[in-house]
């Protein structure tokens, strides 16, 4: 890169004002995520179409999501813990580091994907046996089965995907990130119902859309991080050596716990739903889980235009623009995902209804989802905290609060609730775990934010 080209990065990171970069780095990614979200529920809702069984596919594709979550996790973690070490290096004016850690980034996580793609397969009968719970009929699970062995097979597209969207967007190139992930969201979209209903594939056909979508925005991304001042990735610059493996781990083991944990509350979730609704209460579950990550996916979007600019200026010691940017990104989700409760409170059994329109499923889905709504708003701030703590390469503490909502809080409720409530015990599980999250979620931001009010 040009010296040119360095000063213009950098005077773009750390001089344009704090909400209008938030908002240009933020606009792409909510495109991203938002659209990612849409064809996350897309197997979902086209499953839920099926002629024959179709109660029992939606809760085929529910009960293999924790699977799909563990594969993002280890993506997330390479991601993260690349872009963010990567855009700090950036932003200290260290070039070689941070070309060096985007390219042993990829070449983690690809190694990553091919080994979890072939023991998935291996083991594949023991995996879906344990997602699954104790009540689901032989044919659900057969379907299970199917599901999993073609979403495994992705796997190393899907991380790697994650991988260089995440390096592109912390280096500032939303846009190239954006265009890589729609790419995939299009075809997955074009295809799901091709295959699905067209083509009478079912869950198959869910997969193999699912997984091309994952290839097109693997090499979308590919190409996009040749263009510009992007950090190409370079077979020489792979440094396998223990310091960026720790510097991966570092900045990238909170989304590894965030995601993980997600996975294993979704199985739980899935098993205390099958033990006390059946698969009615398992799809139900399952569409709630799937439109509240949506929701929850706008604020992630907008908190991921807030990582590139916290990082970059941390790295660059201008502290007072990062404790600006997280009250102004705070503030913002807050109002949004107000704005959504509201919206999902009033219309719950329609929102539901439109994916599986059975009245059992109905039932438990309207429940669930109105009890999340009611906390929705209070993911703002832990969630931006996550990202801020994560983004300075604060690792133990971003690591407690990514794990926090799905994990430390979650599986208590979510093992002991049940237990005394039945099936309502599942449905407010995870309204509060968001609860307890926040409690434990202040106190990290508060230290952190006091020590930002001194120096710089």
């Amino acid at each position: 890169m040009s010296g040119k080209a360095k000063k213009n990065r950098y005077e773009y990171m750390t001089q344009t004002p704090v909400p209008k970069l938030i908002i240009r780095l933020a606009v792409p990614t909510i495109i991203s995520m938002m659209v990612t979200g849409i064809y996350n529920t897309a197997d979902t809702y086209f499953v839920g179409r099926i002629p024959v069984n179709a109660t029992g596919a939606t809760a085929a594709v529910g009960i293999v999501f924790p699977l799909m979550a563990v594969i993002q996790a280890f993506g997330f973690m390479f991601g993260h813990g690349s872009g963010n070490f990567l855009s700090r290096m950036l932003g200290a004016g260290k070039k070689k580091e941070a070309s060096e850690m985007a390219s042993t980034g990829f070449v983690f996580a690809l190694i990553t994907g091919v080994l979890i793609a072939a023991l998935g397969n291996i083991f594949i009968d023991p995996i879906t046996r344990f997602l699954a719970s104790g009540d689901v009929s032989a044919e659900t699970l057969a379907m299970t089965s199917d599901y999993a062995r073609i979403i495994l097979i992705g796997a190393p597209f899907m991380m790697c995907q994650f991988v260089i969207n995440n390096q592109l967007r912390f280096q500032g190139s939303a846009v190239y990130a954006m265009v890589g992930l729609i790419a995939g969201a299009i075809i997955n979209m074009i295809l799901d119902p091709l295959l699905i209903l067209v083509f009478d594939m079912g869950v198959t056909g869910a997969a193999l859309a699912t997984i091309f979508g994952q290839i097109t925005s693997f090499f979308m991304l590919l190409i996009g991080s040749t263009k510009g001042e992007n950090i190409h990735l370079r077979l020489s610059n792979v440094k396998i050596n223990s310091y960026y493996f720790t510097q991966v781990i570092n900045g990238g083991i909170p989304s590894l716990f965030r995601q993980g944990l997600a996975a294993v509350a979704t199985a739980l979730l899935n098993k205390a739903a099958g033990q006390y609704g059946g698969e009615a209460a398992i799809a139900g579950m399952s569409i709630v889980n799937r439109v509240m990550m949506l929701m929850m996916s706008a604020l992630i979007g907008f908190g991921q235009g807030y990582q590139p600019m916290c990082s970059f200026n941390y790295g660059a010691k201008l502290k007072k623009r990062v404790k600006e940017g997280f009250w102004f990104s705070v503030r913002v989700g807050t109002v949004a995902l107000t704005a959504m409760a509201v919206i999902c409170f009033v219309f719950a059994p329609e929102v539901v209804a439109v994916f599986r329109d059975d009245p059992d499923v109905v039932a438990v889905g309207k429940e669930a989802l109105r009890f999340q709504v009611l906390v929705l708003p209070l993911n703002a701030f832990s969630i931006v905290t996550n990202m801020m703590l994560q983004s300075m390469g604060r690792g133990l503490k971003a690591s407690i609060t990514s794990s926090a909502r799905s994990g430390i809080c979650f599986i208590p409720a979510i093992l002991l609730l049940p237990l005394f409530m039945g099936l309502r015990g599942v449905e407010i599980s995870q309204m509060i775990a968001d609860i307890l999250t926040l409690g434990i979620t202040i106190p990290f931001a508060m230290s952190e934010l006091r020590q930002m009010d001194d120096g710089y």
